[in-house]
């Protein structure tokens, strides 16, 4: 099992003393992946339901601060030297294709081979329309597009693409990433159409554990539905066994208990004990990366849970 944290691209992460050393706290505690969420502005008038509450509001709707994602991974990437840097996710729509596969590219070169591209179609409608993104209805169409853009782009020693969202030629793109043929990609979302995508382009499934209409909080969900994604992969003429397992789960915490869907103890809450076998059942289920959230409101915070959970959870899985 490989850990990851995950962090809002504000807060304790947007400053960057505090962001250097927790960066290199993660990678000194043995983590494999830092990776930072991505708004590039926030709307101040938000319809559309954030899926990852019960409510749909947007927690971080208040003051607007964000870190532009790619460019503070790049910070990340000076400061520390194994770690790999997760965009978490970068969502596709936010921007235009060949500028996103350039950026991606630049962070993988000069962390010398360290990107893991998690990629995803975004929920924000009023965020996506403020940056001139596709229309919202067509962001899945447009996203599938932009990921086969940046692999023609990564790969390609004279690029082209014709579509509908995504059209380029008469062009040369260099550097290459780093990586051979180019960085993982990891793909969000816990819809079918999520799983189908990933199933079609995907290195890794990177789904978040905690979306009340498709619940991943349970190994027989997890596994139920990686299965749905390798089928996929089959379907798309690919190898299933290629595509790694990751989850997300941003609440875990060593302590107290929360109460899951069907009243008992939600997975990844509790006793150390209790989460790591939550960890080792998963892991069963075909579970090979596990992420939670680090975010705290001040930096010692973040520092002590990273240490309790390196030396609880992580030095106690087998």
């Amino acid at each position: 099992m490989k850990f990851g944290v995950h962090f809002g691209s504000r807060g304790v992460a947007g400053n960057p003393d505090s962001l250097t050393a927790i960066a290199q706290k993660c990678e000194a505690l043995g983590f494999t992946h830092f990776g930072m969420s991505d708004h590039v502005i926030v709307a101040t008038e938000v319809d559309s339901a954030y899926p990852y509450s019960a409510s749909g509001k947007f927690f971080a709707q208040d003051t607007g601060i964000s870190l532009e994602q790619v460019t503070a991974l790049s910070f990340v990437a000076a400061a520390t030297s194994t770690i790999r840097l997760l965009t978490s996710v970068l969502v596709l729509p936010h921007r235009h294709p060949v500028l996103a596969a350039k950026m991606l590219a630049t962070v993988d070169v000069l962390s010398k081979g360290r990107l893991t591209a998690g990629v995803g179609v975004g929920w924000m409608a009023e965020e996506i329309a403020l940056l001139g993104g596709p229309p919202f209805a067509d962001r899945a169409a447009a996203s599938d597009e932009y990921i086969e853009s940046f692999k023609e782009l990564w790969t390609a020693d004279h690029p082209v693409k014709t579509g509908d969202f995504a059209a380029f030629e008469h062009l040369l793109f260099a550097p290459k990433p780093a990586q051979t043929p180019y960085p993982p990609l990891w793909i969000g979302g816990e819809s079918k159409p999520a799983r189908r995508r990933t199933g079609r382009f995907g290195d890794g499934w990177y789904p978040v554990a905690a979306n009340p209409r498709t619940p991943l909080d349970t190994p027989e969900r997890y596994r139920a539905a990686l299965a749905d994604v390798r089928d996929e992969a089959v379907s798309a003429g690919r190898d299933p066994s290629a595509v790694e397992g990751a989850l997300l789960a941003i609440y875990c915490r060593i302590g107290e208990e929360q109460e899951g869907r069907d009243g008992g103890r939600l997975a990844f809450t509790g006793s150390a004990q209790a989460i790591v076998d939550d960890i080792g059942r998963f892991a069963e289920a075909g579970l090979q990366h596990f992420l939670i959230g680090g975010d705290g409101s001040d930096l010692p915070g973040p520092l002590d849970r990273l240490d309790q959970f390196a030396s609880e959870i992580i030095g106690q899985v087998d």
